[in-house]
């Protein structure tokens, strides 16, 4: 009896030892981390000067590494950093894995916020030193947010989103920087949270409007297509800002289904001008790259084809050069599956950073778009002509059409016409259209 007794206590011992660690690296998870940052906490209203620290640490670039070198070789460099962080803290420090490749630490008993600082500078020069992992040296850096029980916040689910409130800060300044929370984080993480509540109520009654801009043949001086632009109306008028919006959006993950329903109503409306006027017309859509994570991504885009009944070949998919770097090692495979619908791939905002020339031979693109910054200063001096003239050039040797975006004076007009651009778009042909005025505007090329 006392045998089965001993059995029990020990297999439930284990169970809850599994519980509460991670199975890769055999540190405490989430839960315990929370378990024990309650206690702590507690500890702290009951004795406000025993002062505490939590770090939230996130890997910099990990996706990358671990797509480019495997799960195998990832989950390697996560275990050796498990044992690097361990041995930047005291033993009485609780560190834990939460989730992929973050990882969050508790420090007790601390000083002031000299402490936690120290111990994040610490971390990074300790993840300075390059990894060997399956024979190959691997750097990484992580960027490191700082929560102090000082800051007037009590309950641990808070501090621990106060720390990855200033982690997303950290990794705004670079690779490899620490910030500590403070109360102008916590007004944009409060607007930040009414925002994404309001966000989810704009789905579910359906309240986004794409609005769309022309884009102007320069042979003809017709329009050709429309590029839908997502817009949010404000309830009591005006709209709020796409750069207000959307990086919440692809933060909580509502921009798939936001992303997604533009890319309907846009095939909807281009099929119905279609119908209506007796010359061919395009539609261009912006894509997210959380799309592009999404596995059912291309089932999804058949079944909004076959329900709005347009041809794909007269369906334009934009994405950015930063959505194909974030994504290089999957998504070629992806845009070949979107090709063979004969659906077109244009590459949007180009010129504005990454490596634009290697994705050109890898990807395959049938346009690019110039981005508005070098049209905006296309005459200010010979430099930004010579880009936009290589850029022209470039697409010419590689068969690619060319659409310069922000077009807003004749004279700029006339430069790239000069060049021998092929389309152009922005304020100087209109403004994005509600589709009622675009239609209007549709009419009169009769």
């Amino acid at each position: 009896m006392l045998t089965d007794i001993t059995e029990r206590k020990a297999a439930e011992e284990r169970l809850r030892h599994c519980a509460m660690h991670d199975a890769l690296t055999g540190l405490p998870n989430r839960a315990f981390f929370l378990e024990r940052l309650e206690q702590v906490a507690a500890h702290h209203r009951r004795d406000p000067g025993a002062h505490f620290a939590v770090l939230f640490l996130d890997l910099d670039r990990f996706k990358i590494l671990n797509d480019s070198l495997g799960h195998s070789a990832g989950d390697l460099l996560l275990q050796e950093l498990a044992k690097r962080l361990r041995r930047s803290l005291r033993q009485e420090d609780t560190l834990a894995r939460i989730g992929g490749d973050e990882f969050t630490i508790l420090l007790e008993r601390i000083k002031g916020i000299r402490d936690p600082v120290r111990v994040a500078k610490r971390i990074h020069r300790a993840l300075a030193r390059p990894f060997q992992i399956e024979g190959e040296e691997v750097f990484t850096s992580a960027s490191i947010g700082i929560a102090l029980s000082s800051s007037g916040y009590r309950e641990a689910q808070e501090l621990l989103r106060n720390a990855d409130t200033a982690m997303y800060r950290a990794k705004e300044r670079g690779q490899g920087q620490h910030v500590v929370f403070d109360a102008e984080m916590h007004e944009r993480a409060l607007s930040s949270l009414k925002l994404e509540s309001a966000l989810r109520q704009a789905v579910e009654r359906r309240e986004f409007r794409n609005y769309y801009q022309p884009i102007i043949s320069l042979e003809s001086g017709r329009i050709v297509g429309f590029e839908a632009l997502l817009r949010w109306p404000r309830p009591k008028g005006g709209m709020i800002e796409p750069l207000e919006f959307i990086p919440v959006a692809e933060e909580t993950g509502l921009m798939v289904d936001i992303c997604l329903w533009s890319c309907e109503e846009a095939c909807r409306q281009i099929r119905a001008w279609q119908k209506a006027f007796p010359f061919p017309l395009s539609i261009h859509v912006n894509i997210s790259g959380s799309n592009f994570a999404q596995p059912d991504f291309i089932d999804r885009l058949d079944r909004i084809l076959a329900k709005t009944k347009l041809d794909p070949t007269t369906l334009k998919l934009e994405i950015t050069e930063s959505v194909i770097m974030k994504n290089a090692a999957s998504l070629n495979e992806m845009l070949e599956r979107i090709k063979a619908r004969k659906i077109n791939l244009h590459l949007d905002d180009f010129g504005t950073g990454y490596s634009s020339l290697s994705y050109l031979h890898r990807f395959p693109i049938d346009a690019l778009k110039i981005d508005r910054s070098f049209i905006g200063a296309l005459l200010e001096n010979a430099k930004n002509l010579a880009i936009v003239q290589t850029i022209l050039t470039l697409a010419r040797s590689l068969d690619l059409e060319v659409i310069a975006e922000g077009v807003e004076t004749e004279a700029q007009l006339e430069e790239i016409r000069r060049m021998s651009c092929g389309y152009a778009q922005g304020y100087f042909f209109a403004r994005p259209l509600a589709a009622e005025d675009a239609a209007r505007l549709l009419a009169a090329m009769r």
